[in-house]
């Protein structure tokens, strides 16, 4: 088009006119067609990969490192196609070398996958050159997918194999060849092929298609429906709903940004309708919806690598992981709940909205998926295949209403849309690979285990607070998957030396892994609802942190009380354990928000903040001193507004 030259004076003759729109059009209408043909490759691809994961996962998979490998290669061919080398630029030259490339690769990992994993310990120069390029596209992959920071973690850990002889102290380690880096990185299942690929390629990328069928058949809009028929009217109703329909949607999702943007559309619009600020509405909906990586059936990629990690079934580790995620959701309600009596905001009157029987009564069966996947993993059924009859049970299901029904055409787009949604992942996950097969190659793990244990000078509270800030920093600039992993080779080890809990330590990273998306510079969770409610990214972020602070309090007192995480045989201490958690969160909100039966002044606000931290402390005396404490400035507020009553009745 830029080569069209405008007649100086079009309207001298009718030919002149005729010729310049004909060239025009064809111009656009070539240009459309690129794009047209372009778009349909990507759709093909993506519905393609999507088919080979279904179908591997109800069938059977290939052998594990052609499966793996299949699987990156095929995802970096959609990032490069999808993702232009410049941020917000058109798909160009360097994309299709890119692709090309990586098409190359392919092509040798797939003709040559026996022979390339026969010469493990024994690397060819072909395999050099090819892992070479691997890595290579990993790395650019990471950076289009998931920005620079994260892509230079990954080159970092590369760099640090060669040069660990120049790294001091416990730091150091003698360096390896290159032939040997290769070797792990590329021919063998302890570099980019280690368990986080393994996840994604059996069974994140199926849940997250899973997610995708579920959304197309309308589990959001009835979730979202439901959560405002039911917390509507309560006082901060709308915040209240927000929450709820995040916790619900969360149970599909599983990511925080994904979360926000399904519900995030429609509840921040409606809390600022009703008085709430762009900047309290965005923030509560970016607290509520992070909480999807937590929130069990289907959380984050990283539990299902904690599996993995750990060797505790997934669904036992979702089991595991319930009541923390419920608190958490209670603490952003609680904060909700707070804010709007010190506001004086009420609800959405009755009549205005969804009567809740009714929409679980139309529309409750869109939650049997659900049900059918918890069902056939505690009877004993893989993730994979529990994955795969849920799928197949949701495209069934949609067809019990009109409403509901997927065609042929949605299916194809719930195929397209789960590939899409999962790339940036998947990214993340072959670097995460890079970092475990650096570790495992330099023996890093069990240095920065003594390094930071001995920083704490081996005290448990100075080492929960080195590893929290590790892993708020590590997420700031990569996804929880990311910073988990590196976490979990290189923090959990010292926690459990230092005597934690083995899953309490795990969840530990994981939690700060999650709440770092809500953490400036990089707080991708908080930037999506601030350009939804159109408030300022990095305040909403900060203010975020406030309302979602008692989120952060969450895996310390799991730690010090890991009944919380159900890991106690006894009943009662897992009872007392919750009810002390949940009481103790319930006033570390009032503190925060400054508000119980009224406006709390600052010695009554650290007061409570003295009790919701005495609670988190297990044993009978800090609860009652913790009950105690809140006792008195229950009363004491009581009291303060009787005689303020009883004032302004004599007045």
């Amino acid at each position: 088009m830029e080569n069209i030259q405008k007649p100086e004076k079009i309207d001298t003759s009718i030919q002149e006119k005729q010729a310049y729109v004909e060239e025009l059009w064809n111009s656009r209408k070539e240009g459309w067609n690129k794009t047209r043909v372009l778009m349909l490759i990507i759709s093909l691809l993506a519905i393609g990969m999507s088919v080979f994961h279904v179908y591997t996962a109800g069938f059977g998979t290939l052998p594990s490192w052609e499966q793996r490998s299949i699987h990156v290669v095929w995802a970096l061919i959609l990032i490069f196609l999808l993702f232009p080398f410049k941020k917000g630029g058109k798909f160009g030259v360097i994309d299709i070398l890119f692709v090309l490339i990586a098409m190359t690769v392919g092509a040798y990992i797939i003709f040559g996958a026996e022979g390339i994993q026969s010469r493990q310990g024994n690397v060819g120069t072909n395999d050099m050159i090819f892992g070479t390029l691997l890595l290579a596209l990993v790395l650019e992959a990471t950076r289009r997918t998931n920005g620079f920071f994260m892509m230079l973690i990954g080159l970092f850990f590369l760099v640090y194999i060669f040069f660990g002889q120049y790294f001091p102290g416990i730091l150091a380690h003698p360096g390896a060849r290159y032939g040997k880096m290769i070797d792990q990185m590329f021919n063998s299942t302890l570099g980019i092929f280690s368990s986080p690929i393994y996840v994604s390629s059996t069974i994140l990328v199926l849940f997250v298609v899973f997610g995708s069928f579920l959304m197309k058949s309308g589990g959001g809009q009835f979730f979202t429906n439901f959560a405002f028929g039911a917390l509507g009217n309560k006082t901060g109703g709308p915040a209240l709903s927000s929450v709820g329909a995040s916790a619900l949607v969360s149970t599909i999702t599983g990511n925080g940004a994904a979360n926000a943007a399904i519900t995030g559309s429609f509840t921040i619009p409606l809390m600022k309708k009703l008085g709430y600020s762009k900047k309290f509405s965005a923030a509560v909906e970016a607290v509520a919806s992070q909480g999807g990586q937590i929130m069990p059936p289907i959380m984050g990629a990283s539990v299902f690598i904690m599996a993995e990690a750990t060797g505790v079934p997934y669904i036992k580790l979702a089991l595991y992981a319930l009541i923390p995620a419920v608190i958490y959701f209670l603490i952003a309600g609680f904060m909700v709940y707070f804010h709007a009596k010190r506001l004086k905001l009420a609800g959405i009157p009755k009549e205005q909205l969804p009567d809740p029987m009714k929409i679980l009564l139309k529309q409750g069966y869109l939650f049997l998926p659900i049900l059918i996947i918890i069902g056939l993993m505690i009877y004993g059924y893989s993730p994979m295949k529990a994955g795969f009859y849920a799928i197949l049970l949701t495209v069934a299901i949609s067809w019990i209403r009109k409403s509901t029904r997927m065609n042929f055409l949605d299916i194809l787009a719930a195929l397209e849309t789960g590939i899409r949604g999962s790339l940036a992942v998947i990214a993340a996950c072959a670097t995460a690979g890079i970092i475990v097969g650096a570790v495992s190659l330099t023996g890093l793990g069990l240095n920065f285990s003594r390094f930071v244990i001995e920083l704490a000078g081996g005290q448990l509270f100075p080492l929960l607070l080195l590893i929290a800030l590790a892993s708020i920093v590590l997420g700031m600039g990569m996804p929880t998957v990311s910073a988990y992993v590196i976490l979990s080779v290189l923090g959990v080890p010292a926690l459990v030396d230092a005597g934690v809990n083995l899953i309490a330590a795990h969840m530990f990273v994981f939690y700060f892994g999650v709440l770092s998306g809500l953490t400036p510079p990089v707080a991708i969770t908080a930037y999506t609802t601030a350009g939804i409610a159109g408030s300022n990214p990095n305040a909403t972020a900060l203010y975020a942190i406030r309302i979602g602070a008692g989120g952060f309090l969450i895996p310390f007192i799991f730690v010090y009380n890991p009944e919380l995480l159900l890991q106690s045989e006894n009943t009662l201490e897992i009872i007392l354990a919750v009810v002390s958690a949940l009481f103790s969160c319930f006033i570390f909100s009032a503190a925060i928000e400054r508000y119980l039966v009224n406006e709390l002044n600052v010695i009554q606000s650290i007061l409570m903040f003295i009790a919701a931290a005495v609670l988190v402390i297990p044993g009978l005396f800090t609860d009652i001193v913790g009950l105690g404490l809140f006792i008195l400035v229950y009363f004491w507020q009581k009291r303060a507004g009787i005689e303020a009553t009883t004032k302004q009745l004599n007045v």
